[in-house]
């Protein structure tokens, strides 16, 4: 509904490009350039090693024993992450305390999955990165920092009683209940922060604070170099975590968790009270640079994708996360991981 007003002008760069999926150039070494169903494995061997957690990639037929002796051999310690190759939305991402938990998340996970350090940085961060073609320099279009859904406590109220007051986690409390059956009736203590999601995504209850007035020539050139090692990555959103705006201004502290391609959302456009009217120029602004990067690439000889090859790789997106739905909706009812 959001982006319904704008459908003639996702169809004029589909006419003018003479192709439906005009946007299948913008990121060459991504597959369907990031638009849906991205390979974490794909974006990370895009990054130098240093600017993202260490990773393992585990496949879903393995057997308990390996994925243990690949933790050991990769020296993790718990807690640390686990979450699909290819998801979104927070599906089946969960924070591993133990191997118990490992246990139950090898079990009931159907798809392929990755293992990643547990990034104990205070903040995390959306950047929206846009750089054309050819270009050393690039422009920094949205930052935004990322509230996690959490309640604090008084020292006198139950989780489910501060759950039952949130503002935003009383309307997820069927969720919040399967999630943190065996904590519900427990009294948290004054000031305590108790948090009931850590993925950063806004279906997981996060808030978007927009940081559009730290954007400046310091953080670009931090993204310019980012972007420039990781090689073709020219239109996208990076999610990472770093200890403050200061330390990611000057390079430091930064852990990238993901980057999303083609298909990214100006996310900045959320909860900082801006008119339909301004979030429909900025979508439309940043739909823009998509053309004129694909365009771009396109002349530079990568090729459009074809509408059946496009159509088939969506279709089967679509099957996969349907299924990655019903299977985060049934893990959920575990309720063994809690702060997920």
């Amino acid at each position: 509904m959001i982006y319904a007003p704008l459908g003639f002008v996702w169809m004029y760069y589909v006419v003018r490009s003479r192709t439906f999926w005009f946007f299948s150039p913008a990121n060459p070494t991504l597959e369907f350039s990031g638009f849906e169903g991205e390979n974490k494995k794909e974006m990370y061997e895009q990054l130098p090693s240093h600017y993202y957690p260490k990773t393992v990639f585990v496949n879903a037929k393995q057997n308990l024993q390996r994925v243990i002796e690949l933790i050991s051999e990769n020296t993790f310690h718990y807690p640390f992450v686990a979450k699909p190759q290819v998801g979104m939305h927070g599906m089946m991402f969960r924070k591993i305390r133990n191997e118990q938990q490992l246990q139950e998340y090898h079990a009931y996970n159907k798809v392929d999955y990755i293992i990643q350090e547990y990034v104990d940085l205070p903040m995390e961060f959306s950047v929206f990165y846009i750089r054309y073609p050819g270009e050393k320099r690039g422009k920094i279009t949205g930052f935004i920092l990322k509230d996690y859904l959490a309640v604090t406590g008084n020292g006198a109220s139950t989780l489910l009683e501060l759950i039952r007051k949130h503002p935003r986690a009383s309307l997820r409390e069927e969720e919040m209940q399967q999630k943190h059956a065996s904590y519900l009736d427990c009294v948290i203590a004054e000031d305590e922060k108790y948090y009931l999601s850590i993925a950063g995504n806004h279906n997981r209850g996060t808030r978007f604070i927009n940081l559009e007035k730290e954007i400046d020539e310091r953080l670009c050139n931090v993204f310019d170099k980012i972007s420039n090692e990781a090689g073709h990555f020219y239109f996208g959103r990076y999610d990472l975590k770093c200890s403050s705006v200061e330390d990611m201004k000057a390079g430091k502290n930064i852990s990238i968790l993901e980057f999303n391609g083609a298909g990214a959302e100006p996310n900045h456009i959320y909860d900082c009270g801006m008119k339909y009217s301004i979030a429909l120029k900025i979508i439309n602004d940043h739909w823009r640079d998509l053309y004129n990067i694909s365009r771009i690439n396109y002349k530079n000889g990568v090729e459009y994708w074809n509408f059946i090859k496009g159509f088939k790789y969506l279709r089967k997106a679509k099957k996969y996360f349907k299924q990655l739905y019903k299977d985060d909706l049934q893990a959920n009812l575990l309720g063994n991981f809690p702060g997920d």
